[in-house]
C-alpha cells in the first residue's frame, strides 16, 4: 500500500538517537515517517531488570529533555525505557513501530522503503533516508557444536535464574564481567572463561575490576584464563587453551556447568546499508560518510548513531557521543542547528573520548 505523497525524509530505527533526529526535524516542520522493526528502545529490553547505563544520565538524555529520578545515579534501563516514551509523548512523535523495513532503493530525491506490516507488505516514498539502526541485531555467534542448546544463551535476562545453579561465563569485558558479579551475588556458582590472561582494564568499567578481581583472588569465582570454548554438550563446556588470546594444539579442558552464558557481543545487520550502495569499509565495515553531515557515498542517504561506527570491536560510537549526528542531520536537511541536543544546557558538556569511556 503506497503512501499518498512522498515524505522529506524517513529515519530508520527508534532508538535514543533516531528519537532526537525526529524531535529536531519535526521542530523544524519536516515531513518525516520513522520506523523500527521492535518498540522504541528495543535492544533495551534485552537487558535483565535493573541494569544501569554506563554513562551518567546527562550524557543520555535526549532533545534537551532532562532524565528525572530521586537518586542522581545512573539510569537503569527501565527507568530510561519510560523516559524515552515520555520524550515521544511530550513531541507527540508517530512511530510506525513493529514494521521493519525490509528493502531501500532509489536515489535522492525518490527513493522507495518497503516494509513488512502484520497486514501485509507497504511502500513508502521519500526523499531522503537515514539509517538510524544500531549495531546490535544479533549476537556475535561463536559458530560452536552445542551452541544452540537449551541450556546456552547469548543473552543475559536474569541473575535470577541462575540462582544456586553452576553457571559458566565466556567473555571478558564489561558485559561479562557484570554478569558474573550479579549472578555471584543472586547465589550462582559462577565461572568466567577468557581467552586472554588477565582482564584488561581498558575495556572494564573501573568500578567493576576490583570488584571482580577480589572475588577471583577469595575464590568466589572461579576464572579460567588463557582458554576458549570448542564444544559445548548438556553436561560440560570443553574448553582449547590460548595463547595471545588465541587457541593452540593440545589436550583440552572440561568444565561441568549447569548453564552457559556466551557474553560475546552483537553486531549490526548492514544489508539494507549495502542494498542502497553505501560503501562498507575495513575489517569494522565502516560505512563511508561525510563527518560534516553524516552523508554517506549515496546522496541523500545518511548515518545516525552507533551503526556510522561499523562493526564495533571496541566500542568508539554510544548514545553520548552521538547527539550531534542528530545536529548535523538537521542542518544538512533545513540549513539550520537544533535548538537542544542532549540535557538542558547547563548539563550538556563535551568530553574527549577517553574521558567518557572512563565515565
Amino acid at each position: 500500500m503506497p503512501t499518498q505523497q512522498p515524505y522529506d525524509i524517513a529515519i530508520i530505527g527508534a532508538g535514543p538517537i533516531g528519537l532526537e533526529l525526529a524531535v529536531c526535524l519535526k521542530l523544524r516542520g519536516v515531513r518525516y515517517v520513522q520506523f523500527d522493526a521492535g518498540q522504541i528502545g528495543h535492544t533495551m529490553t534485552w537487558w535483565p531488570r535493573q541494569t544501569t547505563f554506563f554513562s551518567t544520565s546527562e550524557r543520555i538524555a535526549i532533545a534537551g529533555v532532562p532524565i528525572p529520578n530521586n537518586h542522581q545515579q545512573r539510569t537503569t534501563g527501565e527507568e530510561y525505557l519510560a523516559y524515552l516514551r515520555a520524550v515521544v509523548e511530550q513531541f507527540d512523535l508517530h512511530i510506525n513501530s513493529y514494521e521493519p523495513v525490509t528493502s531501500v532503493t532509489g536515489s535522492v530525491g525518490a527513493f522507495t522503503l518497503q516494509t513488512s506490516h502484520r497486514t501485509g507488505l507497504r511502500t513508502y516514498q521519500a526523499a531522503r533516508v537515514v539509517f538510524a539502526i544500531g549495531d546490535m541485531h544479533w549476537p556475535l555467534r561463536l559458530d560452536l557444536p552445542g551452541e544452540d542448546l537449551p541450556h546456552v544463551s547469548h543473552y543475559f535476562r536474569d541473575p535470577h535464574d541462575y540462582f544456586r545453579r553452576r553457571l559458566l561465563i565466556v567473555g571478558g569485558k564489561n558485559s561479562a564481567v557484570e554478569a558474573a558479579l550479579r549472578c555471584w551475588r543472586a547465589g550462582a556458582q559462577v565461572t568466567i572463561s577468557y581467552r586472554r590472561a588477565t582482564f584488561d582494564e581498558r575495556r572494564v568499567k573501573h568500578w567493576l575490576m576490583p570488584d571482580l578481581l577480589a572475588q577471583i583472588e577469595a575464590g568466589t569465582i572461579r576464572f579460567l584464563p588463557e582458554t576458549v570454548p570448542v564444544a559445548i554438550t548438556p553436561d560440560y563446556v570443553e574448553f582449547a587453551r590460548t595463547v595471545d588470546g588465541e587457541p593452540v594444539p593440545g589436550p583440552t579442558l572440561r568444565h561441568a556447568t549447569d548453564f552457559v552464558l556466551l557474553a560475546t557481543g552483537f553486531r549490526g545487520d548492514q544489508s539494507l546499508l549495502e542494498e542502497v550502495g553505501v560503501l562498507l569499509e575495513g575489517s569494522n565495515r565502516v560505512p563511508r560518510f561525510d563527518p560534516e553531515t553524516m552523508e554517506t557515498n549515496v546522496p541523500g542517504v545518511y548515518v545516525a548513531g552507533t551503526v556510522a561506527a561499523g562493526v564495533q570491536q571496541r566500542y568508539s560510537l554510544f548514545i553520548e557521543n552521538c547527539h550531534d549526528h542528530a545536529g548535523k542531520i538537521t542542518r544538512a536537511v533545513t540549513g539550520l542547528w537544533p535548538t537542544t541536543l542532549g540535557d538542558i544546557p547547563a548539563r550538556t558538556y563535551g568530553l574527549a573520548f577517553e574521558q567518557f569511556e572512563a565515565n
